[in-house]
């Protein structure tokens, strides 16, 4: 009997301590470990039709922006996307990386994709800043069949932010 009444407390002290673990609640807030170490987080959505609602990563907050149609990390106060496009021997990509509610570009990021091909390969490209169209752009030399996997690396002003994509063609 004892036995038993012993291994029940010691079950429901262990289950409190994984529903306190997974509330999401934290003792050091996002803003003040984003500096310390960079943020690398998943898309939280697939792809981002215009207007679509996004689903931001840490705080599960939804809210509908203007997208490019591509794949969305949101980010802290950073919205991170990524548009590929196939073309005859190459593969373009776009980033856009913008900051906050209203999605404000962000001109002066260190930007880096690093891709890993369908065969294995792996090729990193610096992305430059096209202020016309207000994105971040690189021309991948492959357009082979296949899974690729992308990490993009941003330095903006010393903090890192960083996503990780991936798109089939």
């Amino acid at each position: 009997m004892q036995l038993k009444f012993g291994t029940t407390i010691i079950s429901a002290i262990g289950l409190t301590f994984l529903v306190a673990c997974n509330s999401g609640n934290q003792a050091t807030s996002p803003a003040t470990s984003a500096a310390s170490t960079p943020a690398e987080t998943k898309p939280s959505i697939a792809a981002s039709p215009a207007a679509s609602p996004a689903t931001n990563a840490k705080t599960g907050e939804t809210h509908t922006h203007g997208g490019q149609g591509g794949q969305v990390v949101e980010s802290g106060p950073y919205h991170l996307e990524l548009v590929t496009a196939k073309e005859a021997t190459t593969t373009h990509i776009d980033f856009f990386l913008q900051k906050g509610d209203n999605h404000e570009p962000i001109p002066n990021a260190k930007v880096t994709a690093q891709v890993q091909l369908p065969d294995g390969s792996q090729k990193s490209l610096l992305m430059k800043y096209d202020a016309g169209d207000k994105h971040y752009t690189a021309i991948l030399p492959s357009a082979n069949s296949g899974e690729y996997k992308v990490a993009i690396l941003t330095d903006i002003n010393g903090e890192k932010v960083n996503a990780r994509y991936s798109f089939k063609q």
